[in-house]
């Protein structure tokens, strides 16, 4: 596996991995074009300054949010990032929830990871006979210090869950979804896998940060979901969320 080195004047530790553009945030932003073994991340990095302390964002579906989440390169990003210098990412992931008592528009901090992407892109050790633990997908650190930096700025986070990951581009059939429930697990997203585990296998520290956009199709009430349910929550909360977590990674770093 090729080592990244960063390179003069990225100096930044945290970033933000998200879905939706973060820029114009961050004071003397500079782009960084990174190219890696893996093939193009899906924007340049961009880092810049808040809150006194160096930041960086990279938005996992593109600048113009062209790419689907079936044609992520999550190899490419979290190299990228971790050749710039980053070694924490808390990276914000829209979800759907199986429990109507999680209200839409509250944020979950999951701590543990179901798989069920069937991705093979999941791992920089193609070539090697490595064995990467992963019972505990998510570094408590990372993740306590972005549930601490939400809760001072009044946003309702449920702290740990169980985060199914599906591949996308498709939503659950309420078949799959009422099977999710019954296992017991809370939330649904096309991110934190394979993500979580690329990272992992860098040594970074990974925190998911789920905001809740709908119920997926429990009962299918209110509705089932949809692209524009998901985007209207998205819009009504972007503004909001984004301000907390750059917040939170200048307190991380």
């Amino acid at each position: 596996m090729p080592e990244p080195t960063a390179p003069a004047g990225a100096d930044v530790t945290v970033a933000i991995l998200g879905s939706w553009g973060y820029y114009g945030l961050l004071d003397d932003a500079r782009s960084y074009p990174v190219d890696t073994p893996y093939g193009t991340p899906s924007d340049d990095v961009v880092i810049g300054t808040a809150h006194g302390r160096r930041v960086a964002y990279l938005t996992r579906s593109g600048r113009e949010r062209t790419i689907p989440p079936h044609r992520i390169n999550h190899r490419a990003n979290i190299w990228a990032l971790h050749h710039l210098g980053v070694r924490h990412i808390l990276a914000a992931t829209p979800a759907g929830a199986f429990d109507p008592a999680v209200g839409v528009g509250t944020v979950v901090v999951p701590d543990q990871l179901v798989d069920r992407t069937g991705r093979t892109d999941d791992t920089f050790h193609d070539d090697e006979d490595v064995r990467v633990t992963f019972a505990h997908p998510f570094s408590e650190p990372t993740r306590a210090a972005a549930i601490d930096a939400l809760r001072e700025q009044r946003w309702v986070v449920a702290d740990g869950g169980v985060v199914v990951a599906i591949r996308g581009p498709r939503f659950s059939t309420a078949a799959e979804s009422r099977w999710y429930a019954a296992q017991g697990w809370d939330l649904v997203s096309t991110t934190p896998y394979p993500e979580a585990v690329l990272a992992r296998e860098l040594g970074m520290g990974y925190a998911s940060v789920a905001l809740v956009t709908d119920h997926d199709v429990i009962d299918e009430t209110p509705w089932p979901v949809s692209q524009e349910r998901v985007q209207a929550e998205l819009d009504a909360h972007t503004l909001r969320l984004r301000a907390a977590l750059i917040r939170a990674a200048a307190d991380l770093s």
